[in-house]
């Protein structure tokens, strides 16, 4: 199939790169006039602005919105609406709030546009193992651009089935799934990454007590002197807390026992917050989740070696770059 892209970043970029080796045509704009010619020359129909954008796409024209979550997505979004007419389909791949979908999605289908909403998880890492995205809007487009979505996903690959999956059907086994109307797959997407944020805190923190264990606080005899990367490194291997997570912060701390390089300034993007505000519309407790973002906050004013490696493992599973405090 064909599809455009707009935003050329660590995600949108690699998105491209694993739609294009998986046979589809992909044509190209972002703000970077060099980025565009970068991935020109690697096959990808290049365009040198909106409009010449859209008139390279064939209609029923798609494009994925791959900036960031916010103005830059909104503006495009109604830019693309401008130049779009009725049965095509405009993607956010980001991480809007579902809300904001599904206002946009009622005043596009005013138009006769379609609008996707899809959560996406994979990070640097997607163009090898693939992106897990959630997907959400009105159900016919999601169908006729699924072969993009089967691209893009990691498919079953060695995971193991589950137990009576094989009776059940449907594409989640795949690594991505419709989740319903406009707002849906956003919505699944931020509840994703709110429990991402209390996976990674008690990662963290249970390394931090290793990394205390020898503290002159405690007697003689209840000291010890934990190699923490070998301890990540066993916890690998059949133990019941593996995970991905466990794999970034193996891969880290094997790099750097002492994590010098972070300073545990940790970063939220957004859905963390969005997720308690979620629950507490529902009224449904989520002491961990958001006891998690209240951390976060705190590792802006000083800093502790549980969020040295929060920070790193966002590095390693989405790149993110931790930013240095105000002033400093």
């Amino acid at each position: 199939m064909q599809l455009g892209m707009v935003g050329l970043g660590r995600m949108g970029g690699n998105m491209v790169r694993r739609l294009m080796k998986g046979g589809h045509q992909c044509v190209v704009t972002d703000l970077s006039p060099q980025a565009v010619a970068e991935f020109t020359k690697e096959g990808a129909t290049g365009s040198t602005s909106l409009d010449d954008f859209a008139g390279k796409l064939t209609k029923p024209r798609a494009a994925w919105v791959m900036v960031p979550a916010g103005n830059p997505t909104e503006q495009t979004v109604n830019a693309l609406a401008q130049r779009f007419e009725a049965g095509d389909t405009i993607i956010d791949g980001g991480n809007s709030y579902f809300k904001d979908d599904v206002r946009r999605s009622h005043k596009l289908k005013d138009r006769g546009i379609h609008y996707l909403d899809v959560g996406t998880s994979g990070g640097v890492w997607g163009i090898e193992r693939g992106y897990c995205m959630m997907i959400g809007g009105p159900k016919e487009a999601f169908d006729r651009l699924d072969p993009i979505f089967r691209t893009l996903a990691p498919g079953i690959g060695d995971i193991p089935r589950t137990p009576g999956r094989e009776k059940l059907g449907g594409t989640a086994e795949l690594g991505y799934m419709y989740c319903g109307p406009s707002g849906a797959g956003h919505f699944v997407k931020m509840v994703h990454n709110g429990i991402e944020y209390g996976l990674m805190q008690a990662y963290a923190e249970g390394f931090d007590i290793f990394r205390n264990a020898n503290s002159d606080q405690l007697p003689p005899e209840h000291r010890y002197n934990l190699n923490t990367a070998d301890i990540a490194e066993v916890w690998r291997r059949g133990s019941v807390v593996s995970s991905w997570l466990l794999d970034l912060t193996a891969m880290a701390l094997a790099e750097n026992p002492n994590l010098s390089e972070y300073t545990g300034f940790v970063q939220d993007s957004g859905e963390g917050r969005w997720t308690i505000n979620a629950a507490i519309e529902e009224a449904v407790p989520a002491e961990v989740l958001s006891a998690a973002l209240f951390t976060r906050f705190r590792s802006r004013q000083e800093h502790t070696f549980a969020e040295k490696l929060l920070s790193a493992m966002r590095q390693k599973f989405g790149g993110h770059i931790e930013q240095k405090k105000q002033g400093a």
